[in-house]
């Protein structure tokens, strides 16, 4: 399990480490995904979840003021309450904070069932878990999925955000997103940051969330300490 931090580039601080699933010779999650079958995605989202709060914990990042996002597969979930226990257990088991935990959710997974998605949203808000869009814009149902269900953030999709400096049309698709997400009163993080220009124009646009390589690449079984443009 690798780590990668979340800053808030106005406070110059970490606001949540993702949980980042690695191979044992550094396989990216997708990899992984293309070799688990459909009837092992419900153990393989639990082992995901628990390693990454098990890590975390040994990390201490539980007594720090970060919180912890987890990625997690929709179509693994049948019934959110009974899905969650196993979370819950490895939570209590190593006294991570639940309040810390952040559930993340690519919305390229999201197309099959929004409705079913849109029922985890709610019963995980009913519970105090704070939920998160990844890749918002890779897809055509966006809007369609903000009527359903309010996230409590919306993490931009990189390609949205490379060369957004040199492109009118990247800049204005991405200020008018989150000029919609603060209406909604969601967050907004923007994912992928590579360069200085890139994080001057998303500066400029008010987002001050932001997660890439420009400030720190993904740790495995470490918190990396972010840098910071000057």
């Amino acid at each position: 399990m690798a780590f990668q931090p979340i800053v808030d580039v106005e406070a110059r601080s970490v606001f949540a480490y993702e949980a980042l699933v690695r191979g044992p010779a550094g396989e990216s999650a997708g990899s992984i995904l293309q070799t688990i079958g459909q009837s092992e995605l419900y153990a393989f989202d639990q082992a995901c979840r628990v390693t990454a709060i098990e890590t975390a914990a040994a990390l201490s990042l539980g007594d720090s003021s970060c919180d912890l996002s987890i990625n997690f597969l929709p179509n693994a979930v049948y019934e959110p309450r009974a899905c969650i226990r196993t979370t819950l257990e490895a939570a209590a088991r190593t006294s991570f904070p639940t309040q810390k935990l952040i559930f993340e959710i690519s919305e390229r997974e999201l197309l099959s069932s929004p409705d079913h998605l849109a029922k985890i949203v709610m019963e995980y808000a009913a519970m105090g878990f704070r939920t998160a869009v990844d890749d918002f814009g890779s897809g055509y149902s966006n809007l369609n999925l903000l009527a359903k269900f309010v996230p409590h953030l919306v993490k931009l999709d990189m390609e949205l955000i490379r060369g957004i400096e040199a492109d009118k049309r990247r800049r204005s698709i991405v200020a008018h997103c989150a000029a919609m997400c603060r209406e909604m009163g969601i967050s907004v993080v923007a994912e992928g940051i590579e360069t200085i220009n890139e994080y001057s124009v998303l500066n400029d646009l008010g987002i001050t969330l932001m997660q890439g390589y420009l400030f720190a690449k993904p740790g495995f079984r470490s918190l990396p300490i972010p840098t910071w443009p000057s």
